[in-house]
């Protein structure tokens, strides 16, 4: 049996369904990536009531990236992707994409959807590569910044 020493547990990454003992974790990340966050009630009261879903990608035992979700029938919608600012450009935020869609045609989703601030160049690149599509714009739709959310979709199954 091979002893895993501390090195060698930080470098095991796996994407895991979180929940409300890992609301800690993840809202250090909300509040490190996004200016206008959610609180940790919402997330709490959200995923109690099966409002939402979150993945959770560990490096080791921390959270290092999570995406947040709502399906209803054969539909889903990405409302939160968020990846630790050192741990970018590692490919943390793709695998956490890759395993939403696979769960998604596993449980017969067929449509997907988000919005993303236009200014966001890095997540609008990696949502195109994953086949999403620019579908529309809202105008000054985010709180924080007055900033246009670009609306995207795609066809899952």
């Amino acid at each position: 049996m091979e002893i895993m020493h501390q090195d060698n547990l930080q470098k095991v990454i796996r994407v895991e369904r979180l929940g409300p003992q890992d609301m800690r974790q993840v809202m250090e990340l909300e509040q490190l990536c996004f200016n206008y966050h959610w609180t940790e009630e919402q997330f709490r009261l959200g995923l109690e009531k099966g409002a939402f879903f979150v993945l959770g990608i560990r490096q080791g035992i921390d959270i290092v990236g999570y995406l947040a979700y709502t399906k209803v029938l054969d539909e889903m919608e990405i409302l939160n992707l968020a990846v630790h600012p050192k741990h970018r450009r590692k490919g943390f935020a793709a695998r956490l994409l890759s395993t939403l869609l696979a769960r998604c045609r596993e449980q017969g989703v067929r449509k997907g959807f988000l919005d993303v601030k236009a200014s966001n160049n890095p997540a609008i690149d990696l949502y195109l590569k994953f086949g999403f599509k620019k579908r529309g714009v809202r105008r000054k739709y985010y709180p924080d910044t007055g900033e246009d959310a670009i609306l995207l979709d795609r066809t899952i199954s």
